[in-house]
């Protein structure tokens, strides 16, 4: 028996249909695919392969896959923790449009490294992120050995560079990215929101995935009161009606949030085959009504949506946990709604074979079986705080965490071993993530220092950011708001 790597006598949690878990398991992987997953036999250790990894104390399961996220201002994580609502978005808006101006790209750069680093070391062998220009983070990405869906934020209402521009980008993204480095970076098309996009830049966006039908079209989808809003100004009946209308509204759609879906939002999303993307700690951080309701993510399981977990604007809320996120969903869903939301397997499906399928990868990864893309961690379980090991599905969604990931496998190839990360240089990427902060407070109004960040202030915040989309956009939903409430 010969393998490129062999890993023997651990826990196996294989996340396959039957949710198959083994007490002393073993993987062996050939050419970049998972080739056995079977009961651990006495001479494993004695299997002839380039690497062999005693998994003795040790939990195998697949790569964690972060279903939903924006990367380029990783570099400024703390730096929103504790403003308000309106800083924090205002600051936040100022900062993208100044990206989409093309300026900043020192700290973007930085951002992408960081987060690749950061993700690696948490077990995140898979991520899906919107971007204003991905470019270094498809390659960022790509150089690490990770996995990575890219793509470029596509609005007309939110920053003021022009449409054509905006496509142009996204086409140049796609033709030089798409099916890159190995396959293992893919391209997205990526209008915003439901909220900050015309009808005429859905319309474009529809002709854009006529011509690349193969890729999935990834945007935010009833995440605020505004999205229906906004579809009533553009003629349509909701954001759902108004994704049907120009035939974007299929198997290839990725929705990120899905707040504020009922029960006829649910059924039609499973009618159709698209999948949802659940961000809970963002939505837990900044949440602007507590009264609003929580994703309706067990209804839409069951009504065969594919959900995964997504970290989102993980510099808001300081975090690179996806395990953190499996946590935060089941304590954020059963305190709006109530106890049992969750149980623990269905939230380690979450993170790893739901958010594949979602990404249309469920076929190649999210769970160790004989054929899929070897893409592994291996946590250390032997750690004080997962004694003694029960419920091992309830340790991993409600225990784990980045720092318990050892090793980290993508497409059979080791990236990250006994901790120590093989394809990104820890300290330089630190390095110049600490010299891009500096240069961007150097260049700002932006005050960051150990105790605390403080932003500029409204005035300078209000000159720095985008005028014309915006103004167009509060405008649009001032007017359907007063037609709404005083239809005839």
């Amino acid at each position: 028996m010969t393998a490129d790597i062999a890993i023997h006598d651990a826990y196996v949690l294989t996340v396959d249909d039957r949710n198959h878990l083994y007490e002393r398991g073993t993987v062996l992987v050939e050419d970049g695919r998972i080739a056995e997953v079977r009961t651990s036999q006495d001479d494993d250790a004695g299997i002839a392969a380039d690497r062999v990894i005693d998994g003795e104390g040790k939990l195998v399961m697949p790569g964690l896959v972060n279903a939903h996220t924006h990367l380029e201002l990783t570099p400024l994580l703390g730096a929103f923790s504790d403003l308000d609502l309106l800083e924090m978005m205002g600051g936040m808006t100022a900062i993208y449009g100044h990206i989409a101006e093309g300026e900043y790209e020192y700290l973007t750069e930085a951002g992408y490294e960081l987060a690749a680093l950061n993700f690696l070391a948490g077990g995140v062998t898979t991520s899906n992120s919107m971007d204003v220009r991905p470019s270094a983070g498809a390659e960022t990405f790509g150089e690490a050995g990770l996995r990575g869906f890219f793509g470029v934020a596509l609005s007309d209402l939110f920053w003021d560079v022009p449409v054509d521009e905006q496509f142009a980008r996204a086409r140049d993204f796609i033709d030089e990215y798409h099916d890159s480095y190995d396959g293992r970076i893919q391209a997205t098309i990526c209008p915003h929101d439901d909220w900050s996009c015309t009808r005429e830049l859905w319309e474009r966006t529809a002709d854009l995935v006529a011509d690349y039908p193969d890729l999935h079209v990834h945007t935010h989808l009833l995440e605020l009161e505004a999205s229906n809003t906004m579809a009533r100004s553009n003629g349509a009946t909701d954001s759902l009606d108004m994704l049907d209308d120009v035939g974007l509204l299929n198997d290839q759609l990725v929705a990120a949030h899905f707040r504020l879906a009922d029960e006829e939002d649910i059924q039609r999303t499973a009618d159709a085959e698209a999948s949802v993307a659940h961000c809970p700690s963002i939505f837990s951080y900044w949440n602007t009504d507590g009264d609003v309701q929580w994703t309706p993510v067990p209804e839409l399981r069951e009504a065969g949506v594919d959900v995964g977990l997504g970290i989102d604007d993980h510099y808001w809320h300081d975090s690179y946990n996806m395990f953190g996120e499996a946590r935060q969903a089941r304590l954020a869903a059963n305190l709006k709604r109530s106890a049992g939301q969750y149980h623990s397997m269905e939230l380690v499906r979450m993170l790893t074979i739901e958010g594949a399928k979602a990404l249309g990868v469920g076929d190649e990864i999210g769970s160790l079986e004989p054929g899929k893309r070897a893409d592994v961690i291996l946590l250390d379980v032997e750690k004080p705080k997962f004694t003694p090991l029960t419920n091992i599905p309830a340790q991993v969604a409600n225990n784990a965490a980045p720092a318990d990931v050892e090793t980290v496998i993508v497409d059979g190839e080791v990236l990250m071993a006994e901790g120590a990360v093989k394809t990104l240089d820890t300290d330089a990427v630190r390095e110049r993530a600490k010299s891009a902060v500096d240069r961007f407070e150097s260049e700002t109004d932006w005050e960051l220092g150990i105790g605390g960040s403080e932003p500029p202030n409204t005035m300078n915040v209000a000159r720095d950011l985008p005028k014309r989309g915006p103004v167009q956009l509060l405008g649009r939903l001032a007017v359907q708001s007063a037609k709404d409430k005083f239809s005839f």
